[in-house]
């Protein structure tokens, strides 16, 4: 066998036995104290949930409107350094960011018609 091979597998195993000491030693030392209610509460900077137990459901819209954002925030790290070198890019690249535009301008009309921006 080749010897890299041998010290990868030398390496496979040592890295399997640390992680299975690292997990027992854990285990261990870590606390074992027994649960009420107080530590089962959940907490989240001093604020009480409002909105009902842990399985309380939480309006779609929240999550709709975080993905529009992140759509919308790719698109602008896309424009920044096409802008930047334009001069050297020539027409073709002035041309594909007009269709890129033109793609993000039709999902913006759906996302309007859909009524995701509408906040009630």
């Amino acid at each position: 066998m080749d010897s890299n091979l041998v010290w990868s597998l030398y390496l496979y195993v040592f890295i399997i036995l640390a992680l299975c000491v690292a997990f027992y030693f854990t285990k261990k030392i870590g606390p074992t104290g027994k649960s009420n209610s107080s530590k089962d509460r959940i907490y989240e900077s001093g604020i009480v949930n409002f909105y009902g137990g842990i399985n309380s459901s939480i309006n779609v819209k929240y999550y709709l409107v975080a993905i529009v954002f992140v759509i919308f925030d790719i698109e602008a790290v896309f424009m920044y350094p096409w802008a930047v070198s334009l001069r050297e890019l020539g027409l073709y690249a002035l041309v594909e960011m007009f269709v890129f535009m033109a793609i993000l301008l039709v999902g913006l009309y759906y996302i309007y018609k859909k009524k995701i921006l509408r906040w009630e």
